[in-house]
């Protein structure tokens, strides 16, 4: 029989050797990321697919975002139940990053999603903060991806105060803030209207061309209120606040980049850039 020191040096070595193993075993479980948001984050009509194609295979990127969705209706719907079932299921993961971006569909004017600018949004956009931490996901608000609309040589901020709300709930609640309505505006401003309509899903119409028959869709077009962005996603045309290829590689490089830097944790999460 072995003396009993022995065999506690035995036991000793035994668990010493284990907790390499689980620090290993924790540090690899990959992150996650999950999208929440409207049409200029969802797929097709956004730049979240594109996010997630910037990221290594084995990091978990889930683009919940949807057309036509504000702050409120994400949430009527039940589709931010969705996103709390996948917080309460993230053992797997390192840590689930949540990325939430709302104002387009919160504006005056889009009955059934429009929400108060002074009382509703703000409040909204606590909320989510307040109940992803509290499920243990990280909140992470972006502010909304600006139009490309121009008036002359200038760009139309329409959704400034919108993204000052969410800067202003970032600062009063210590949620990590992408300000991409800025970054992306800077941009567009600086590249001009022209080059702004190429990062559109097609071409702008020619104005030289004749006008297309009639329609019932183009009759419903004409309606009063038919800016009114349509719920869910939107067909393949010309605007300037979707974007197509190039708008979405554009738009998610401005977001992986901030998210390298504001978070060095998720740094090796992105694959290499081409």
């Amino acid at each position: 029989m072995k003396p009993v020191h022995t065999l506690i040096a035995l036991a000793c070595l035994a668990v010493a050797a284990s907790v390499p193993v689980q620090a290993a075993h924790g540090a690899a479980r990959p992150a996650r990321i999950i999208l929440v948001g409207d049409s200029t984050m969802a797929t097709r009509s956004g730049y979240g697919d594109a996010l997630c194609q910037r990221l290594r295979a084995q990091v978990a990127c889930i683009n919940l975002a949807r057309g036509g969705r504000s702050s409120g209706s994400f949430r009527a719907e039940g589709r931010w139940d969705e996103v709390q079932a996948l917080l309460r299921d993230g053992a797997a993961y390192s840590a689930s990053y949540v990325l939430i971006q709302f104002g387009h569909n919160d504006q005056p004017g889009k009955p059934g999603r429009s929400t108060d600018f002074a009382t509703q949004f703000p409040h909204n956009m606590a909320r989510y903060v307040s109940e992803a931490r509290a499920l243990g996901g990280v909140p992470v608000l972006v502010t909304p991806l600006t139009r490309r609309s121009f008036k002359g040589q200038y760009l139309r901020d329409d959704l400034g105060p919108w993204a000052a709300q969410v800067r202003r709930v970032a600062r009063e609640s210590g949620a990590i803030l992408i300000d991409l309505n800025k970054i992306s505006a800077d941009a567009v401003q600086a590249m001009g209207s022209a080059e702004a309509d190429t990062l559109a899903q097609a071409p702008p119409p020619d104005p030289n061309a004749s006008p297309a028959p009639a329609t019932a869709a183009t009759a419903v077009a004409a309606l009063p209120g038919a800016a009114i962005e349509p719920q869910g996603t939107p067909k393949i045309s010309f605007d300037r606040t979707h974007v197509g290829a190039k708008g979405a590689a554009l738009f998610s490089g401005m977001v992986a980049s901030e998210l390298r830097r504001q978070i060095p944790a998720l740094r090796p999460a992105f694959a290499p850039e081409p």
